[in-house]
């Protein structure tokens, strides 16, 4: 089998505090629960095999309230692009990525979530020191904090975001700037998404 052909092992990044548990399933569970999510349907009616191939499933047991079976729909079927669960700067909130479709729940009250503009999401970074959750995308990045989207920056990149460090709560990378035909750096003050 070759790279290509075998499947990505999905991320788990819980740097930060939580205050649920979840797994990430294989496959769906024998007994499904009586509570159940298929993310990103707004009717919450659907049941989990109607997310479609290649969903990621999680069993979450919120801090207060039944555990759920949560069903994030593919983004696309593509290694490059990250699956995974991330716990979130509010320690109710977590984060699933399925192919780079990220989308953010509220664990105690699953029916509250958010889908992120970026498609796909190419990078998540946890950054604890800002109390952000990164997300880098072909050409812009978005961060979420302990109340929501903290912003999304404008175009860095004409395509591909390459991040490098933060330094000073400045994030530096290099974009891509077709007209020079050569990466370029950009620095990001991470409290606004604004360049410095």
């Amino acid at each position: 089998m070759t790279n290509q052909e075998q499947e990505q092992q999905p991320t788990l990044d819980l740097t930060f505090p939580h205050d649920w548990t979840a797994e990430i399933l294989e496959q769906w569970p024998q007994i499904l629960p009586a509570r159940r999510y298929v993310y990103p349907s707004r009717a919450m009616d659907l049941e989990p095999e109607e997310a479609g191939y290649g969903a990621l499933h999680l069993t979450v047991r919120p801090a207060v309230g039944r555990p759920f079976l949560a069903t994030f729909a593919l983004g696309y079927d593509d290694p490059a692009v990250p699956s995974g669960l991330w716990s979130c700067p509010d320690p109710g909130w977590l984060c699933a990525v399925s192919g780079g479709y990220a989308y953010v729940i509220d664990t105690a009250a699953p029916e509250r979530f958010a889908q992120l503009a970026i498609r796909p999401v190419l990078e998540v970074h946890a950054l604890p020191t800002q109390e952000l959750l990164l997300f880098a995308g072909h050409h812009t990045l978005t961060a979420w904090g302990k109340e929501g989207e903290a912003w999304q920056s404008a175009r860095v990149s004409a395509e591909g975001i390459r991040l490098d460090h933060v330094e000073g709560g400045v994030l530096h990378g290099f974009g891509w700037d077709m007209m020079a035909d050569a990466e370029v750096p950009f620095a990001l003050d991470l409290r606004t998404g604004m360049r410095v």
